[in-house]
């Protein structure tokens, strides 16, 4: 059984940074150990949604995923950590609650059918 879970974050407001942003996100855009990275941790499926400047992760992950479990594989793999300093230091900024620049988990506040 796979568990869901959505992030969200900030990118610059500026729309060049943003199209730029995209485009290491199309098809082939991403690199190789990024996309094993998250294979490794558990994530079985992984969709970024933008809207403005604000980005939305879903997560579908195995049982044998958990946020701070791919927080220490992401620590240790030097290709994550390239990745992600281009990705904070270029194009993300912290969302206006959140003192740290990170995906911050979202609630859900409604499902079809409760």
């Amino acid at each position: 059984m796979t568990k869901r879970i959505c992030l969200g974050l900030d990118l610059q407001d500026d729309s060049k940074l943003i199209e730029e942003y995209t485009r290491y996100h199309e098809p082939g855009g991403v690199w190789p150990e990024i996309i094993q990275s998250i294979y490794d941790s558990g994530i079985v499926d992984m969709e970024i949604y933008l809207l403005g400047n604000r980005l939305f992760m879903i997560l579908e992950a195995d049982d044998t995923f958990s946020l701070e479990r791919k927080a220490d594989m992401d620590r240790v793999n030097e290709k994550v950590q390239q990745w992600e300093s281009l990705m904070q230091k270029k194009f993300q900024q912290a969302l206006p609650w959140e003192e740290e620049l990170r995906w911050v988990k979202m609630d859900r506040v409604f499902k079809l059918g409760w």
